[in-house]
């Protein structure tokens, strides 16, 4: 599950990557209170760090935030594809995370113990019904 959409703040900033660093998105911790600057972890100085200090900051995104978790309640999601051998797969929804633009994503959990957001899924199946042919 890609943490670029779900943070505390609700904002990720977006990096381009320079010659040395590779771009990458990274969660917005907070604002500075002067300049009103988004900050983001330096885990080089372990410090809070202005977007705005890196040269390769191109721009900051929406996120969502997780404003509650509901269980699965016997939903499902089918995979036509997804299982050993690009056979078919079927997991239960562990959790739907709520979010607060009103969206619910499911979550599920593999046998491995592996979280994993179901978008790429082919089918949500309710409960009660019988998995996708």
């Amino acid at each position: 599950m890609s943490p670029r959409y779900f943070n505390q703040t609700g904002w990720t900033a977006i990096f381009n990557g320079t010659d040395t660093e590779t771009g990458r998105t990274v969660h917005v911790e907070g604002w500075d209170q002067t300049t009103g600057t988004a900050l983001v972890v330096d885990t080089k100085r372990g410090a809070l760090r202005p977007v705005t200090d890196y040269e390769d900051f191109s721009h900051l995104e929406r996120a969502d935030q997780v404003v509650a978790a509901v269980p699965g309640g016997g939903w499902r999601v089918h995979w036509k594809d997804e299982g050993p051998g690009g056979t078919p797969l079927t997991e239960q929804v562990l959790a739907w995370l709520i979010t607060s633009r009103g969206r619910a994503k499911a979550i599920t959990v593999d046998a491995q113990g592996h979280v994993e957001d179901a978008d790429s899924a082919d089918a949500f199946i309710p409960p009660g019904e019988d998995p996708v042919s």
